[in-house]
């Protein structure tokens, strides 16, 4: 992407790899590169997905996806959001952005994802369901769990020991 994009040329690529690899791809990379010496992107890009790109890391990431829920009160609608974008676009590249939206709706629950529809008219941007999906969450009870309010009848003033009643 960066190289199609921007035209960043591969020793440019191939240098920021060791600062997008975290714990043990990192770990890997250094592995790779003092045994294989210096190569170009293409080839990097062939590595990392023959070593990454398998049916145990595609089962974990259809698993995380399954498993998301959104809950109003513990997550934020964009880092949410933009995860469960980014795994669907991981498994499946060629999905559309319309297919990815709807699929991400459907984790939202009933409420919200009606509210959302409501105020979104096809076709939308990742960033306009977002929008709707922060300000019905900021402005609105919808998604959020009913807490129940002690009532004041049913508390008992407290008695010290010295008093009659």
């Amino acid at each position: 992407m960066l190289q199609e994009d921007f035209n960043i040329p591969d020793e440019i690529i191939v240098g920021k790899l060791h600062c997008l690899f975290t714990r043990t791809a990192k770990k890997w990379y250094y592995k790779m590169r003092i045994d294989h010496g210096k190569h170009d992107w293409s080839w990097w890009k062939s590595e990392v997905i023959t070593k990454w790109a398998n049916n145990s890391w595609r089962f974990q990431i259809e698993n995380a996806f399954e498993s998301a829920i959104f809950n109003s009160e513990k997550d934020k609608p964009l880092t949410w959001f933009f995860k469960q974008k980014d795994r669907l676009s991981a498994l499946q590249p060629d999905m559309s952005d319309t297919m990815i939206h709807m699929k991400i709706l459907r984790k939202c629950g009933g409420d919200i994802e009606h509210a959302i529809k409501s105020r979104c008219v096809e076709p939308c941007s990742t960033e306009e369901y977002i929008i709707a999906m922060e300000d019905i969450i900021t402005r609105t009870r919808i998604g959020k769990t009913w807490t129940k309010l002690p009532m004041e009848s049913k508390m008992v003033p407290k008695i010290s020991r010295g008093q009659k009643t």
